[in-house]
């Protein structure tokens, strides 16, 4: 039976500060009061607000970045961050704590990316607007290193941005100074190419900048992960989605956040995984997105 991580604890955190991202976010910076171990990338936590002003159910986030602590070399206390889009009750909530106060957080949760090491083909990470989340820290791990494997030369990671305009292309500035291939697809055209972000793939490739053998992390809205998802199946990628689902408790006892598996993949022993705990990273042959 599934169970939560054996790392993840429930916590209070300190609000060290909020800053504007984009046209609708803010970067939450928390200081919890018991620091982690170096995070994998694409892992998340559930937060909420603890004096009365959010729902009491906290929302999933993923980890946007971590530092402070050890690997502070300006003895600043360790921190996490999140990437926070502002839609409904909950995430205003979280954008208005005020600095100093203190949320509930819960976790690490679930998986992160798989092992991005650099003997193969090359990497290509697909985020749609706040589906970037999870891509700051995975490009430098990356570039560093993971699990005592290769690390992937700049030159052979490409992170691709798309949105919906260029007020959603979150901290594009951070990225690009990650020192890596950076494109972008905006619907509108205000930056980049105008089009979608897999549009922005086939255009990459058609041009030679990206060659057609590819490893493939996608994050964004369901839409387009059940274009990426389509298109992995057909073109026999290695390809892993971090699913953007809805969750209720993050820890596996509620089943709120089903995903039908496929035959024949690791996980087809039962008709649902659950996202929470077995994803939020999923192998696309593993799963079945349309609909779900």
């Amino acid at each position: 039976m599934p169970a939560p991580p054996k790392d993840a604890v429930s916590q209070l955190a300190t609000v060290v500060s909020s800053r504007p991202c984009g046209s609708d976010a803010v970067v939450l910076r928390l200081a919890p009061e018991r620091p982690f171990e170096p995070l994998r990338a694409s892992r998340f936590f559930m937060l909420r607000r603890e004096d009365g002003t959010a729902p009491l159910i906290p929302r999933p986030y993923s980890v946007y970045r971590q530092g402070g602590g050890a690997s502070s070399s300006t003895g600043e206390a360790p921190w996490v961050e999140f990437l926070i889009k502002v839609m409904g009750r909950g995430s205003r909530a979280l954008e208005a704590a005020p600095i100093g106060s203190q949320l509930r957080l819960i976790g690490p949760l679930g998986n992160g990316w798989p092992v991005l090491d650099g003997d193969g083909a090359p990497w290509v990470m697909l985020a749609g607007g706040v589906g970037s989340a999870p891509f700051p820290m995975a490009i430098e791990q990356a570039l560093r290193g993971m699990d005592g494997g290769a690390a992937v030369a700049s030159r052979d990671l490409h992170f691709l941005f798309g949105a919906r305009d260029r007020g959603l292309l979150y901290d594009l500035e951070l990225f690009e100074r990650l020192g890596v291939n950076v494109h972008t697809a905006t619907v509108d055209g205000s930056h980049g190419m105008q089009g979608h972000v897999l549009q922005l793939l086939d255009a990459l490739q058609a041009a030679g900048s990206i060659p057609k053998q590819i490893r493939v992390l996608a994050c964004g809205p369901d839409p387009m992960l059940e274009a990426v998802h389509a298109r992995a199946i057909e073109e026999e990628w290695d390809c892993w989605l971090s699913l953007e689902t809805l969750m209720g408790c993050g820890v596996g006892i509620c089943n709120g956040c089903p995903v039908p598996t496929r035959e024949g993949g690791a996980l087809a022993g039962w008709p649902n995984a659950k996202c929470c705990v077995e994803g939020p990273v999923f192998a696309a042959r593993d799963i079945e997105l349309v609909g779900h």
